[in-house]
């Protein structure tokens, strides 16, 4: 039986793959501009936080990233290890995984969207990294099973789903005991109505965020532990103006109009990188010796 907040869900799902649908075919037309030139979800995002430069195995996935952090840029992954990234799009993090877990590791990429997905086959076809799986579905519901994943990743994504408790949920159950997660994504406090009820914001990563503490609570409501911000990036009026301007650019906002609603968000809109991990469970003791 569909219940109507399932009909919302998949209305917000259906509108966020239409976004990114749209912003790859933008890039595929534009061809070296990439998917960060001109309107797209997340683009400016992916450009204010940055990464590392790509190496050329790299750089045809990199140029269609909608990141907002580099949930990967440290040494803890270690080879023959699985990674799961939840929202994998066209494949920079799976690729950037697989070089870290090597031969006999296993990265395994989820995303909704058949564009981005067929995307990241490419992605992944070309860089020869065979140790990497794509999965079709929403980070609500993992097609995963249970305690398989070493390390659980994701970019800009989860502040993109509607029902973020149950994503929660889903990184504790995929996650091996001990087994620990790295996140980067968008937080924001005290939004405005105008920005938080429009779908355009939501799917340029601003609307649909959750303010910082309720993100590092679901997170622990979820069983997680050692839950911290390692780092934060929080955007000033002019950064969020290269967030959303351009998806706006046809509401006929004038200037005067854009620095009045800028400023009811300056300052209330950040990136942040979140770490922690699913708790070992105790050993089974026998006759009281363990």
């Amino acid at each position: 039986m569909t219940t109507p907040q399932d009909s919302s869900h998949d209305q917000v799902r259906r509108s966020v793959a239409e976004q990114y649908t749209a912003a790859l075919e933008r890039s595929q037309t534009r061809g070296a501009g990439g998917c960060c030139s001109g309107p797209a979800p997340c683009g400016a995002a992916a450009a204010l936080a940055g990464y590392d430069a790509p190496d050329e195995a790299l750089s045809g996935a990199a140029s269609c990233s909608f990141g907002c952090g580099n949930p990967l840029s440290f040494a803890e992954v270690l080879p023959g290890q699985t990674v799961v990234d939840l929202g994998s799009g066209a494949g920079y993090d799976l690729l950037v995984a697989a070089q870290k877990v090597g031969a006999e590791g296993r990265v395994i990429g989820v995303d909704m969207t058949d564009a981005m997905l067929e995307a990241a086959r490419i992605n992944v076809q070309n860089a020869g990294a065979h140790q990497v799986q794509l999965r079709k579905g929403v980070i609500e519901a993992l097609p995963i099973a249970a305690d398989q994943a070493d390390w659980v990743i994701s970019n800009c994504v989860i502040n993109l789903s509607p029902d973020k408790p149950k994503v929660f949920e889903e990184i504790a159950r995929v996650l091996k005991d001990g087994g620990q997660f790295r996140i980067s994504d968008i937080v924001a406090e005290d939004l405005p109505a105008w920005l938080k009820s429009s779908e355009i914001a939501y799917a340029a990563c601003v609307a649909g965020a959750l303010p910082e503490a309720l993100y590092l609570q679901g997170l622990r409501d979820a069983g997680l532990q050692d839950v911290q911000v390692v780092a934060r990036l929080t955007y000033d009026a002019a950064q969020i103006r290269a967030l959303i301007e351009s998806d706006f650019a046809d509401a006929g906002i004038d200037a005067a109009q854009w620095e009045a609603l800028l400023a009811q968000v300056d300052g209330k809109v950040a990136s942040i990188t979140v770490t922690g991990r699913k708790e070992t469970a105790p050993r089974a003791c026998c006759g009281g010796q363990c």
